[in-house]
């Protein structure tokens, strides 16, 4: 579809920026924090922890004021459950209920809207003990969470984000610290942590309704368009396979209440369904979101392999852990997009398709929550970061989504990632993302002195412009 002229960006339009709480606050055991797995979890030996981190957390006036100078409408921020009640389900630490508050008062006083994350990979390691997910007693210690949140700032706090990424929870669980090593069957432990989290988050969409009935309410997975990697139909039947078992089991879930077909048959398949017990589909009926937030950074390209073949695929990517199921797809790689220097694949075009495919499927107001372009930034001599590429992935990306604009996708916010330099989660501080650099390497703090990118200038003008001039 052309458009001959654009529909301009609502002029309410959420211009924001995103980080999440373990990768960027530090004070990983400061003021009655509790451990979570993240803090414990398997982690490269060459790179960065995330005990100090961006320290956000002691120098959070300072990154607020640097965010409304850039002119931001709304932060996109993770609430670490430990901070608030240190082992998941026992006594609230009042020190992490004031930093918070603190914080989104801070925000407040710039005009910048509280965009809050409750739960973003970091699951209090006490909970993790007692069986973590897998336990469907975390599915109320979540809810109380929420509670405790809603009752601290839903007075100030006007959305919620539920889970960050819980499909890639459930696809990366290994990785991010919510497998136990003695799993006898690692898919049907993971297939039912995702039922108990959607149990979870159905139910906290209904107490948000309830408590804060001005608030509005959403979950935030990571969706991506899946293409083909070619026109014959085993490739298209195999995307539409990919993209049930990867996007639509956990949307299809949180807005229409019950489980995507194909995705069920593959876990039968697999032998991984979920215990369902009585009145949970019920609960997740009666869970309803008012929005859609999801977090976009590349398309996924599939081939058949119904045949069932030992056979790699040509996929070499960054995404590496992500399995080839037999029966089902073979990841492609798409030899039609360039990649990042971290092996993502940088499909533009592909964020307008999938705004358009989440929007045509569940007609939810939209909102990204991450997209950004991890890179190797250099800070020149005269404190200058001339991250050209940087603004240029952005500038392509926020192009296409006033496209999906243009085209009838309800649009309201964009918050890429991330708003200063943090840790990334596998690959460290070098891996930067942000708008503002963190002056510090993967072992050396140095002075963690924030300095200001070229791409910071270039989104405050277009922020001036609300996406006018990109």
């Amino acid at each position: 579809m052309q458009h001959e002229t654009l529909k301009e960006f609502p002029e309410d339009f959420l211009w924001g920026a995103s980080t999440s709480a373990y990768q960027a606050e530090g004070a990983w055991n400061e003021d009655g924090k509790g451990l979570s797995v993240i803090d414990v979890g398997n982690h490269p030996e060459d790179v960065s922890d995330f005990k100090v981190a961006s320290d956000h957390y002691h120098n959070y006036k300072e990154d607020v004021a640097l965010m409304a100078e850039m002119g931001l409408k709304t932060y996109r921020f993770s609430i670490a459950w430990t901070r608030i009640i240190p082992d998941g389900d026992g006594e609230v630490n009042q020190k992490g209920i004031e930093f918070y508050d603190n914080l989104i008062d801070e925000l407040l006083k710039y005009d910048i809207e509280p965009l809050v994350t409750m739960y973003h990979f970091d699951l209090p390691l006490a909970l993790q003990k007692k069986g973590g997910w897998s336990n469907r007693e975390t599915v109320e210690a979540f809810v109380n969470y929420a509670e405790i949140l809603f009752d601290n700032y839903g007075d100030r706090v006007k959305y919620w984000l539920t889970i960050n990424e819980q499909n890639v929870m459930i696809m990366h669980g290994d990785a991010l610290g919510l497998l136990e090593d003695e799993s006898d069957n690692i898919k049907a432990e993971l297939y039912q942590q995702n039922h108990h989290m959607l149990l979870a988050q159905a139910k906290t969409f209904n107490l948000c309704h309830q408590k804060l009935p001005e608030a509005k309410i959403g979950p935030a997975p990571s969706i991506a368009a899946v293409y083909p990697a070619s026109s014959k139909p085993e490739d298209v039947l195999a995307a539409d396979n990919y993209s049930a078992i990867r996007n639509w089991l956990y949307l299809d879930a949180a807005v229409f209440g019950r489980y995507n077909e194909i995705a069920w048959t593959y876990m039968e398949k697999n032998n991984c369904t979920p215990e369902i017990e009585e009145g949970d589909m019920q609960i997740l009926k009666d869970g309803n979101p008012d929005f859609i937030a999801f977090n976009y950074y590349n398309t996924l390209a599939v081939e058949a392999d119904f045949a069932k073949e030992d056979k790699e695929s040509n996929f070499s990517g960054d995404q590496k852990t992500v399995d080839n199921q037999p029966g089902f797809y073979r990841r492609h790689e798409n030899e039609f997009l360039e990649q990042t220097e971290f092996g993502w694949e940088i499909d533009p075009v592909g964020f307008r398709t999938t705004m358009r495919r989440i929007y045509s499927r569940y007609q939810l107001p939209l909102i990204v929550t991450e997209n950004g372009l991890g890179a190797y930034d250099e800070l020149e001599a005269d404190d200058t970061i001339n991250d050209d590429y940087r603004i240029d992935f952005l500038r392509k990306h926020i192009k296409q989504a006033q496209l999906a604009i243009s085209d009838g996708v309800e649009l309201f916010g964009y918050c890429p990632w991330s708003a200063i330099d943090l840790v990334s989660t596998h690959q460290g501080i070098n891996k930067r993302y942000g708008f503002i650099y963190v002056n510090r390497d993967e072992f050396d703090l140095k002075d963690l002195r924030r300095i200001k990118k070229k791409s910071f200038n270039w989104y405050k003008n277009l922020i001036k412009t609300n996406g006018k001039e990109l």
